[in-house]
């Protein structure tokens, strides 16, 4: 296992410090909202950009805007539900990182 591999990010605090922010303002707007409600929100706008990238990939004009404030929205939503959760997003994707990359070592094909 190469822990040390040239491509992974050094440093997930930005991700940290984020997903702080982000519960502090979610515990006083919406401090009643559960886990599923914030698991089905982020079905749904992620939902929603893939129907963008449908829409584009059957050449219909998507606007870059659109497939922003998607974004935006889908990850908005992830930290919201990471946060409902207890899920600290910065170790869980440094450490899925770490598995995707060993993949990627193992198995150039991957």
């Amino acid at each position: 296992m190469d822990e040390n591999s040239e491509f992974l990010p050094s440093s997930y605090e930005g991700l940290k410090k984020l997903q702080k922010e982000f519960e502090g303002y979610q515990s006083k707007a919406f401090p009643s909202r559960e886990p599923r409600f914030f698991a089905l929100e982020l079905a749904g706008e992620v939902g929603e950009l893939a129907n963008l990238e449908k829409k584009e990939w059957k050449g219909r004009k998507v606007k870059d805007s659109d497939f922003v404030d998607e974004a935006a929205d889908a990850m908005i939503a992830i930290i919201n539900y990471a946060n409902s959760k207890g899920v600290d997003l910065s170790s869980a994707v440094s450490e899925k990182m770490k598995k995707i990359d060993n993949k990627r070592i193992e198995n150039p094909e991957f």
